[in-house]
């Protein structure tokens, strides 16, 4: 009968010992989410756990965009410990939405307040500048001199028929580092401006991948000659012995990479030591790895901070930099950005490319032998392909706008933005055709 009564008591301390090993293990964990890649996350994973031998990092990696319905999405006590992303909108919408949690003591007091006019830290204090980014030029030395291409330098350079099928970029939709490199241009060119050479852009492009990795990696290798990317994928190929260089063009703007405790997490107290390990002179010094390459917040003044010698200085950048990022002009818009450039251009990249190859060789045969009918055909063409299909009224309607920020799962909100969307996707594939049919004209002209 011994026995009997007591193999229920060794089995429920069992039970209990396990479920209690479980919450320790659990309680040593420490959930990021992240869009860094693996060669970020890996280094600054094993140097944390290395100083801190009792804490788990455990890394989920989603872009910007999908982190933010995932987080809301999560009951409160079961959502990720930590946001870490060079997504600045992302973290303006989780501060809106209350779901970031401020964590003062975790802060760096050496971290200058701005870097130019814009806050290194969250004014509100819910999220902190962990690495600086800059916006650029990526491209591969041996496909260009293979190809004979010039070296481009600004944005500018990119529409031309010269580098048409060579270039490369990320969907806005997908890549919050792409989105910040569309609305760098859409804000230092001017939103009409922008848009022409955003298209025009487009039209050049072999490829829009649909994760930012894609363009650097296809740089990287040679698939592609130029890519549009974040400075860190241009240096981390340098660096790490590919044939590649990297270009800040004077239309670029320096924002910062943040960090910060997700309200609701499960183990807050190993969440702020990773925060605070991530910005204190050690941690920032991770970044000059030839793998990862970012810029820290640390000036590069600050004692015991051990710089490369021929690293960029981030801060003379943001110095000379041409434009002052609004990151409430750019949350306030992202919806509409990142769909109008998928229905304008990832959704018809074919008929953009068609049409942009037909005003390039129009525009060859023009300057060998100078038509005035035919300059005026292409001068159609080039506005029915590089116009922007929303004017800048439009943008700048506050009612409009909340058209793009309503709940998306409400049954009309959903079918005002279907068709808007279906509208544009029609019309920029009219617009593209008959491009592509006045260039034709124009080039039959010229024969």
């Amino acid at each position: 009968m011994r026995s009997i009564a007591f193999k229920p008591v060794v089995t429920a301390l069992a039970l209990a010992l396990g479920l209690s090993i479980y919450a320790a293990a659990q309680a040593g964990t420490v959930t990021v989410i992240t869009s860094f890649p693996k060669e970020i996350t890996d280094t600054y994973r094993k140097a944390f756990e290395a100083k801190n031998p009792t804490i788990k990092l455990e890394i989920l990696n989603k872009s910007g965009t999908a982190s933010i319905p995932y987080i809301r999405e999560t009951a409160a006590g079961q959502r990720p410990d930590v946001f870490w992303s060079s997504d600045v909108v992302a973290f303006e919408v989780l501060a809106r939405d209350k779901l970031l949690q401020k964590v003062p003591e975790a802060g760096n007091p050496l971290v200058p307040k701005k870097i130019g006019n814009y806050p290194v830290n969250d004014p509100e204090g819910f999220y902190f500048g962990q690495a600086l980014s800059g916006y650029g030029i990526m491209t591969n030395k041996r496909y260009m001199q293979a190809n004979k291409l010039p070296a481009p330098k600004e944005w500018a350079d990119l529409t031309k028929g010269v580098y048409y099928g060579h270039v490369a970029l990320s969907s806005p939709s997908r890549s919050g580092t792409t989105h910040l490199t569309v609305e760098t241009i859409l804000q230092g060119e001017g939103w009409e401006k922008g848009w022409t050479q955003l298209l025009q852009i487009g039209g050049n492009c072999a490829a829009v991948t649909d994760r930012s990795f894609g363009v650097p990696d296809g740089v990287n290798n040679g698939q592609f000659g130029i890519g549009l990317v974040i400075d860190f994928f241009g240096l981390a190929g340098r660096y790490s012995g590919f044939p590649v260089d990297f270009v800040y063009p004077s239309v670029t703007s320096v924002v910062p990479a943040s960090i910060a405790m997700i309200a609701g997490g499960k183990n807050t107290a190993e969440a702020s030591k990773f925060i605070a390990y991530s910005l204190s002179t050690e941690g920032q010094e991770l970044l000059f790895d030839p793998k990862i390459s970012r810029m820290p917040v640390l000036p590069y003044s600050v004692a015991g901070l051990k710089v490369p010698h021929d690293y960029p200085n981030i801060y003379d950048i943001a110095r000379k930099s041409k434009v002052k990022f609004d990151s409430e002009l750019s949350e306030a818009r992202y919806a509409l950005v990142t769909s109008l450039f998928d229905q304008t251009v990832t959704f018809r990249l074919k008929e953009l490319q068609a049409a942009t190859k037909a005003i390039h060789e129009a525009e060859r045969k023009l300057a060998a032998k100078p038509n005035p009918r035919a300059a005026e055909l292409l001068k159609q063409a080039r506005s029915f392909a590089y116009t922007p299909l929303v004017d800048e009224k439009n943008v700048n309607d506050k009612q409009f706008l909340e058209i793009f920020r309503k709940n998306k799962k409400d049954v009309a909100v959903a079918k005002q933005l279907t068709g808007l969307e279906e509208l544009w996707n029609s019309k920029a594939k009219a617009n593209y055709a008959r491009a592509e049919q006045l260039a034709g004209e124009a080039s039959a002209l010229l024969k």
